[in-house]
């Protein structure tokens, strides 16, 4: 792939032209173009570089770039996905960039990294970036620029102290994390001078204007999708969902400010639009956006929406997502189990599924695909055994819908009530249970690796110790085995896979993240894992409908 990629770019802004000593920014995506510019997250901030005559932003990625200007000032990455880590080292390597912070110095530019992975837990990446921006972009991007035009030409460890004055800036070599001892926990995590803050506050924005798309290409991984954002955040609070906790509070789009002009906007590049959010049926006005896109001029509009509420399945909903092009919707249900729903606090009973199937079928939508998780805490055999009943029990009910299971293994996130529960090494043959029992009946069971989610999990609940091994993986090669070949070659140096991974994280011991809050604090949290913990005692089973 080359340049030309750029020219078959719909842009939904107005770049301007930068200004003679504006600030040098390369803002990379650590994967091909086609994925990058998919990202919605990346697409923003892209735009709202683009848009400032004091920056001369160029684009990176994996397979091809804009020109790269001769004098860099900030070099920033979007992180999606934990594994992309490993692009962004050479990414840095092939700018000539040390892949640590510590080896850097006045010639190079400030290193910055942003997006969901880096801001529910930055610690295994901390030695790899000079500044790591925790939350919202809408307010924070532009705090942040405004503040790095104001140290320009200062000493690095100065831009940096006064940077970490910006409130969701965080500088992690500022900060000092002691443990016990190479292998044991962390003792404490200190500011290594007075001015620095203790804590570092994710940013959250307010509005109800909420992100679209600012370019349409053919080229994305979603072919010429214009993208809306219905909502963020998550009103159900079940207790392990990053996207729920670390977003809080729900906020949604205004239909008349944000949805239906956006919408305008969309439609006028693109026959393709896709409507985003963890639960975007759940807006107050979802209806009359349906009955927007019901009109007879977008009959050529293809539709394609996020997972959705079973309650807010209608033969309505069915109808227009049919007739706009949609065979299918999906629906996370988690388990079969009515215990452990709420032992999780998901607001859902196994009728309401049925129920949701048999609307979508009566609207004309062909198939149904749940999402399903194994080694949920309190999980047992049986509540596994009742999630088969769930699925025998739709194909019973819903005569010809197909049926799909997508299944996960419970992998613990930062600032959920769920974090300091470790993987059920149990979960790998549950998932196997699963696959057995409903292939057996002819429904389509799509499981999740349990390797690649132990990976997950150690990433998610990892500290600094983990940046060697990170580097040692990147050269063995991306495998599961190159991970457990690390682990080996530094025993003793880190604490051993299970400790990240499996264990059980009990008392008042300091998380990695322990600096760096959330939209909640600890005390909710604890208060929302004992809701947790006593909905796990319960020992009768509740029948299924």
């Amino acid at each position: 792939m080359n340049a030309s990629v750029f020219a078959d770019e719909r842009l939904l802004f107005e770049p301007v032209s930068p200004e003679a000593n504006a600030l040098g920014v390369i803002f990379a995506f650590p994967n091909t173009y086609s994925v990058g510019i998919t990202s919605l997250g990346y697409q923003v901030v892209w735009a709202t570089l683009a848009m400032r005559e004091d920056v001369s932003v160029s684009r990176l990625f994996m397979d091809v770039s804009e020109p790269l200007p001769n004098e860099v000032d900030l070099l920033g990455f979007s992180l999606s996905w934990e594994l992309d880590y490993v692009n962004i080292l050479s990414m840095l390597e092939s700018l000539q960039i040390p892949i640590r912070s510590e080896f850097r110095d006045d010639r190079h530019p400030l290193v910055f990294g942003g997006g969901p992975v880096l801001t529910a837990n930055p610690e295994p990446f901390a030695d790899f970036f000079d500044i790591i921006l925790l939350g919202d972009g809408e307010d924070l991007i532009p705090n942040f620029l405004d503040a790095c035009q104001e140290v320009r030409g200062a000493p690095r460890g100065e831009q940096l102290r006064r940077l970490a004055q910006v409130p969701g800036v965080y500088s992690p070599s500022l900060y000092e994390v002691r443990y016990y001892s190479a292998e044991g926990a962390i003792a404490s995590i200190t500011p290594r001078e007075s001015q620095i803050p203790p804590q570092v506050e994710k940013q959250t924005y307010r509005g109800n204007t909420l992100s679209t798309s600012s370019v349409v290409t053919q080229q994305a991984a979603w072919e010429n999708i214009y993208m809306v954002e219905v909502v963020r955040s998550c009103p159900e609070m079940c207790r392990f969902c990053l996207a729920s906790y670390l977003t809080l509070p729900f906020r949604t789009a205004s239909l008349e400010e944000s949805l239906i002009p956006a919408i305008e906007r969309g439609v006028g590049v693109s026959d393709r639009l896709g409507l985003l959010g963890a639960s975007i049926t759940q807006h107050p006005e979802f209806e009359a956006v349906l009955d927007y896109l019901a009109q007879d001029r977008y009959d050529d509009l293809r539709l394609s929406i996020a997972s959705v509420r079973t309650n807010t399945v209608t033969p309505k909903l069915a109808q227009i997502l049919t007739k706009r092009g949609t065979k299918s919707i999906t629906i996370a249900v988690e388990t079969g189990s009515e215990r452990l729903r709420r032992v999780i606090n998901k607001k859902l009973h196994n009728d309401e599924i049925v129920q949701a199937a048999q609307q979508a079928k009566a609207g004309g939508l062909r198939g149904v695909k749940l999402y399903g998780m194994v080694g949920i805490p309190g999980e047992t055999d049986d509540d596994v055994s009742q999630t088969v009943e769930m699925m025998t029990q739709l194909k019973r009910e819903v005569p010809g819908l197909r049926l799909t299971l997508g299944c996960s293994t419970f992998v613990p996130k930062a600032h959920t009530p769920f974090q300091a529960y470790g993987v059920n090494p149990r979960a790998k043959k549950r998932l196997k249970v699963l696959e057995k029992a409903l292939r057996s009946q002819g429904m389509d069971f799509r499981p999740e690796s349990y390797n690649w989610s132990v990976i997950q999990a150690l990433i998610a609940r990892g500290d600094r110790r983990l940046s060697s091994l990170l580097e040692l993986v990147r050269d063995y090669g991306d495998t599961v085995g190159s991970y457990k070949r690390a682990f080996k070659q530094l025993r003793g140096q880190l604490p051993p896979l299970d400790y990240y991974v499996h264990q059980d994280y009990e008392g008042d011991r300091v998380l990695p993240w322990a600096h760096l809050r959330g939209p909640l604090p600890p005390e909710t949290l604890a208060k929302h894992l004992n809701d947790a913990q006593q909905a796990m005692s319960e020992t009768s089973r509740v029948p299924t409908a």
